[in-house]
């Protein structure tokens, strides 16, 4: 199982840890919400946990529960720049379907 980071992303997250001044990484989740019934889960990881399956690209960790992870793999995590609105986004392999606002998703 593996989740990828691109270059562009690797950078933006590797910003944000810079500017916030400590952290190992950023954690991918998911979680039961939105009108799909999944959705991304993102935070900064001061303490890895036992459980954490650990990826690295671009120098940038991403951790995931095993939870996580079934529904992750084989996910890119891009970063994407449109007009005023920026952000990491995810080309999952495992999504059948997303809600109309693009919050939520199933498998």
């Amino acid at each position: 199982m593996t989740i990828s980071v691109t270059e562009a992303a690797a950078g933006h997250v590797q910003r944000q840890l810079d500017a916030r001044g400590h952290g190992e990484g950023i954690r991918i989740g998911v979680k039961t919400s939105g009108c799909s019934g999944l959705a991304y889960v993102l935070e900064f990881v001061d303490a890895v946990q036992p459980e954490d399956e650990v990826f690295e690209d671009f120098g940038v960790k991403l951790f995931v529960d095993p939870k996580s992870l079934v529904y992750l793999d084989g996910t890119i995590v891009d970063f994407a720049k449109e007009g005023l609105n920026e952000g990491l986004e995810f080309r999952n392999p495992n999504v059948a379907g997303e809600c109309g606002c693009g919050e939520s998703f199933t498998v």
